[in-house]
């Protein structure tokens, strides 16, 4: 008997004090992701490219199964998505699933999700998307990928039968997450009955510099990570979003096993080792000024480029892409050779567009979203419409469509321009305007981590930033109103909140 399983996805990563809200159009027009897409166009939309569901779909298809398209949307990261964008995608997913059931009966449902967002009326908005499915499904088996990113609650444990994150960040395995959802969906329809299940919290958080993979101290933890998971179904770990103000915010895990003592073991287990390793996790980052005058003094002589992280204006993470302050600082120092991926700025693009290459231009550039732009004069080097295709490890084969781009010259510092925003985490963004990074002495990214994945491979040195921005590198200094008690917001932080 072929199984019938319906699929879809709602990803958003929300920011509680990122300066500008997320909007229905904002997953309409998503920038480097597939777009919003409802019911029979959806495989067409993701093949081929790196999200989660298309691992999952793959796996289904191979086993033979009749897939049902529900709705898959992405957002880019910012602030708390509105409750018009929450109420119309939730709706399109539910009135797609219902379909789906009047057509016949369905046998599991995969769904592909960030675990991070935060809608306007619903602080666990996965938590509540989940709920919606759950009362029109009951029991149904029902699985699904996320970010580690996640901040993962009680109530998307309860509602799942079993979560994977991506066990890396940079998110290079997204399609494997999603994949290993699809078939844990499979083996819970083959058994008939749920996993046992324990959900743990950890009591402090990890900064986003801190949580990269590709080195200590995430590293040993997700060695430890994979040594535990080999008892059980699943142990999902999720770093957490520490920008999200709300009670489950943070670090959290859970286990899945065939009874609840492999379950508990698995979870106390990995929990431990976390908790034993808290003062790793400290973080420190430079500020901008000192950060450039590093990279000049790194670069003179260097075979590669050095990289700059500009984390706090991470659009991975919150920030808009047009905080200017790493940028005059480039200029103040004359770094020559450097280029700057990117400033989100729509009106200077245009400005550059109607000026045509080789015109002389002045702007005021960036700073749309805090209010502290860049007057400058710039030469117009190149133009482009903004589309291209990703070819790095974590986002090869997703589409982009960034809006009128300009790469423009100020002195000798490069910027590329772009009018939606999207993070520097893919080389393509760069060849895409005629530059090669790895003939650049200098290159500045606004990224947190994922510019690690194609990045890092080429450069001489990595520094991290700290300019101006929301998606600060100490999120202890925002001003949270709901978290729970208890809740320790840096690593071996005692102070009582």
């Amino acid at each position: 008997m072929t199984l019938r399983i319906a699929v879809g996805g709602f990803m958003h990563e929300s920011h509680s004090f990122a300066p500008r809200p997320t909007r229905y159009m904002d997953f309409v027009l998503p920038g480097g992701f597939p777009r919003l897409t409802v019911g029979a166009g959806l495989f067409e939309a993701v093949a081929g490219t790196s999200v989660p569901i298309a691992g999952a779909v793959e796996v289904a298809q191979q086993a033979g199964v009749d897939l049902v398209p529900l709705a898959w949307c992405f957002a880019n990261p910012a602030g708390p998505v509105q409750d018009e964008a929450f109420e119309r995608i939730s709706a399109l997913i539910i009135a797609e699933l219902s379909r789906a059931l009047d057509a016949g009966p369905l046998d599991g449902i995969y769904l592909d999700l960030h675990g991070a967002a935060v809608a306007d009326s619903f602080p666990d908005m996965e938590g509540e998307l989940l709920r919606r499915v759950r009362a029109v499904v009951g029991d149904l088996p029902l699985t699904i990928s996320l970010d580690p990113h996640c901040n993962l609650t009680p109530k998307m444990v309860a509602l799942c039968d079993a979560l994977v994150p991506f066990r890396t960040y940079p998110h290079v395995d997204m399609r494997a997450a999603g994949a290993q959802a699809m078939r844990l969906l499979l083996q819970r329809i083959v058994r008939g009955t749920p996993w046992a299940r324990a959900f743990r919290q950890v009591d402090y958080w990890i900064a986003l510099p801190m949580q990269c993979t590709m080195m200590s101290p995430m590293l040993e933890v997700m060695d430890e990570r994979t040594r535990l998971a080999a008892g059980v179904a699943e142990l999902a770990y999720c770093f957490g979003f520490p920008y999200a103000d709300f009670w489950d915010c943070g670090v959290a895990l859970a286990a899945y096993a065939d009874t609840q003592a492999e379950a508990d073991r698995a979870a106390d287990a990995l929990k431990a080792f976390i908790d034993a390793r808290e003062a790793t996790f400290q973080c420190a980052i430079k500020d901008a000024a000192e950060s450039v005058a590093e990279a000049i003094s790194l670069s003179h002589g260097a075979r590669r480029p050095v990289v700059i992280a500009d984390t706090q204006d991470n659009p991975g993470g919150g920030g808009h892409g047009d905080t200017t302050g790493l940028l005059a600082e480039l200029i103040a120092q004359r770094a020559e050779g450097a280029v700057l991926a990117l400033i989100n700025d729509a009106e200077s693009a245009a400005a550059c567009h109607a000026a045509g290459v080789g015109a002389t231009v002045a702007l005021s550039l960036g700073g749309k979203s805090d209010g502290v732009p860049l007057a400058v004069t710039a030469e117009v080097l190149r133009l482009t419409n903004g589309e291209f295709v990703n070819t790095g490890p974590m986002g090869k084969g997703n589409p982009a469509d960034l809006g009128p781009c300009a790469l423009i010259a100020v002195g000798g510092v490069r910027v590329i321009v772009v009018s939606r925003k999207t993070q520097a985490y893919d080389q393509a963004l760069f060849r895409h305007v005629g530059i090669e990074p790895a003939e650049c002495r200098i290159l500045v990214l606004k990224s947190s981590v994922h510019f690690r994945a194609d990045f890092q491979p080429i450069a001489e040195a990595v520094l991290v930033a700290a300019a101006p921005g929301p998606v600060v590198a100490d999120p202890a200094t925002l001003p949270f109103q709901h978290l729970r008690p208890g809740l320790r917001r840096r690593p071996l932080d005692n102070v009582a909140r």
